[in-house]
């Protein structure tokens, strides 16, 4: 990305601004890792595994589950479940998706950072697998 200033920048900013949001660390790392499964991204995984593990202090199995869109938190479950199916509908959803999150006692700005949050890490899965990006973190395959 260092590349291009321009992607650089945007990539910063929408990250920093999400990271001030209303979705906690946990949260935001879960995301990361249910999106960065989907779409078969290895370093992603890999890059939000450790610092899930040893930062946001995720527990592995949670680490686990999360890849899996899962939680044994109601409403993180659906925030996952909300973030795969844009991902996997390529934003393309319906209202049963909204009303299941909802549901669960996610706000709408949540739901809203939700989407923002799947944004932001399929750039990165799609930029670092176009760029063949070398994995510098333990190795967590897709």
């Amino acid at each position: 990305m260092a590349n291009s200033p321009a992607l650089l920048q945007g990539y910063l900013d929408l990250s920093g601004a999400l990271n001030g949001g209303k979705l906690d660390p946990a949260t935001r790392e879960k995301i990361a890792l249910a999106v960065a499964q989907d779409n078969a991204c290895s370093y992603c995984l890999s890059a939000h595994a450790y610092p899930a593990e040893h930062v946001a202090k995720i527990d592995p199995a949670d680490i686990a589950a999360a890849r899996k869109s899962a939680s044994t938190d109601a409403k993180t479950a659906a925030i996952l479940g909300l973030a795969t199916a844009v991902n996997n509908g390529r934003g393309d959803i319906g209202g049963a998706e909204f009303d299941a999150v909802r549901a669960a006692g996610a706000t709408d700005e949540e739901i809203a950072e939700t989407i923002g949050h799947v944004a932001l890490n399929v750039l990165t899965n799609y930029f670092n697998k176009s760029a063949g990006v070398e994995i510098d973190f333990p190795v967590v395959a897709a």
